[in-house]
């Protein structure tokens, strides 16, 4: 009998190379992106006769053990993570372990597929582009990540109204890739473009096709080299097999946070010796790179924009699709992804305990929260005051919320862009408020009141986003300010 084998080994994020084996002949050895385990990865897919047997933390004498059994005709399920019985052209769909976490829809051929592969974009979605706009548009689609122009605008801003507003708008349209994200709790745009960017870039098409432009950049931070490589070399292949008319560029971008931020992103691209936020009206849709109309999306939003297509729509009515989300607790990180009707807490499986003090969600900026039976759509999130970048910290009994937030405030008083009072001048008084708690001093009415202003009156994301974490931290642990005020840390953090 005559058995096709495949092994499949991912690179996690954190790591420059795989675990790759010596040559085994009779087995189909890949090298694929990352799964969005960080904290099993390597993993190894070993695929013999409709079944794939999930191995996890591998190394490269185990990869040479796991291809001599395949090689035998057996499948090595021995310590297997998972073994799947499934169609050998798709990805396995575990029923335990951080695999099974949510719905994989996004995420479906992160890990499984070849990043550098350019036949998906062979008659891919963006070939019947009108359909999959309209869908878009039926759905109405919303954005997804602080880097998505249309996030800017506002938390009903769907993908469609971007597209008008650019289309509408006299001049040379260009769609930009925004994966600057410099987040260090998100992982969704780069994973994307390290395991899967020919989706990414068939979203990119859709929406190029949507708005009129025959050229998209995508825009990768300088940090993220594995991303950058991977793209690069897909839009490589596309290229040299004629598979798509619309010219594609992959530039670098500073590794900053700030950087993400839509507007901050185009004058990093323009070459500005001072990157600052720039004031709207008009958003980039009107007036955008070197004053072209601009369509800005994250890869997490394109993704979103292909898989609607591919499979249709799931989720909450008001925010379709899914949410894809890097959760870490202590040592343990994963993206996961889960429809946007679901609790935040179905991310945790596989992943995080649900026992935990506080869960910081939304990232750098996020908003502290006891609970995560909030769903993961758009407008519960914001109701409830957290972000939806993308995100959840778990924090244990250990760390202090004032602390936290403090951490947030220094953040946002050295890495704002200076341009505008609000949030200049007063993330610097927010950071030295909450420094008087330790010497006794605390006002929570003068805390709240200068975090709203700053919050309601800054220029940009950055701003409005900034002054979350510390009003979360009064809402939900008002009571460790009182008690820092008096000289006691009752988690024990401070010192």
């Amino acid at each position: 009998m005559t058995h096709h084998a495949t092994l499949r080994t991912t690179v996690a994020p954190s790591t420059d190379t795989p675990a790759v084996p010596p040559s085994h002949d009779a087995v189909d050895v890949r090298v694929v992106g990352s799964a969005g385990l960080t904290h099993l990865e390597p993993l190894a897919f070993a695929t013999l006769d409709g079944r794939t047997a999930i191995h996890t933390n591998v190394t490269t004498e185990a990869l040479d053990s796991l291809c001599d059994r395949l090689e035998a005709g057996t499948l090595p399920t021995d310590g297997a993570h998972a073994t799947v019985a499934h169609d050998p052209t798709e990805p396995p769909q575990p029923s335990g372990g951080p695999l099974s976490a949510g719905t994989r829809r996004v995420l479906a051929r992160c890990g499984w597929a070849d990043p550098t592969d350019p036949s998906p974009l062979d008659g891919g979605l963006h070939t019947n582009g009108a359909r999959v706009v309209e869908a878009v548009r039926d759905a109405g689609l919303r954005p997804r990540g602080r880097g998505d122009a249309a996030h800017a605008v506002g938390p009903e801003r769907t993908v469609a109204e971007e597209w008008d507003a650019a289309r509408e708008t006299p001049g040379d349209p260009v769609v930009i890739v925004n994966a600057t994200e410099s987040d260090p709790g998100i992982d969704g745009d780069r994973l994307l473009l390290e395991a899967d960017p020919a989706t990414v870039l068939d979203g990119a098409l859709v929406a190029a096709g949507a708005v009129g432009a025959d050229e998209i950049v995508v825009a990768v931070s300088e940090a993220d080299e594995l991303a950058r490589a991977r793209t690069e070399a897909l839009v490589a292949a596309a290229t040299e097999r004629d598979l798509v008319e619309t010219s594609l560029e992959v530039v670098t971008a500073p590794d900053a946070f700030l950087v993400t931020e839509p507007t901050m992103m185009l004058e990093s691209l323009e070459g500005a010796d001072r990157i600052e936020a720039r004031r709207r009206p008009p958003g980039p849709a009107e007036y955008g790179l070197f004053g072209r109309p601009t369509v800005i999306h994250t890869p997490r939003t394109l993704a979103q924009v292909a898989v609607l297509g591919r499979a249709g729509t799931v989720g909450a009515p008001s925010d379709p699709g899914t949410r894809l989300m890097t959760v870490t607790h202590g040592e343990k990180r994963a993206t996961v992804e889960i429809p946007t009707d679901a609790p935040l807490r179905d991310a945790l499986r596989g992943v995080g305990s649900p026992w935990f003090k506080m869960a910081c969600v939304g990232g750098q900026f996020g908003g502290l929260t006891r609970t995560l039976a909030t769903p993961a759509n758009a407008d519960a999130m914001h109701g409830a005051r957290l972000g939806t970048e993308g995100a959840i910290e778990l924090l244990d009994d250990g760390r202090c919320a004032v602390a936290l937030a403090g951490r947030r405030a220094k953040f946002a008083r050295e890495e704002n862009c200076g341009r505008c009072v609000p949030c200049r001048e007063g993330s610097k008084q927010l950071h030295e408020l909450l420094r008087d708690v330790y010497d006794g001093e605390f006002d929570d009415g003068d805390v709240r009141e200068l975090a709203r202003t700053v919050r309601d009156t800054s220029l940009c994301g950055f701003g409005t986003a900034a002054a979350r974490p510390v009003l979360t931290a009064l809402d939900e642990f008002g009571p460790e300010f009182a008690a820092h005020a008096n000289g006691r840390c009752p988690a024990g953090e401070c010192r």
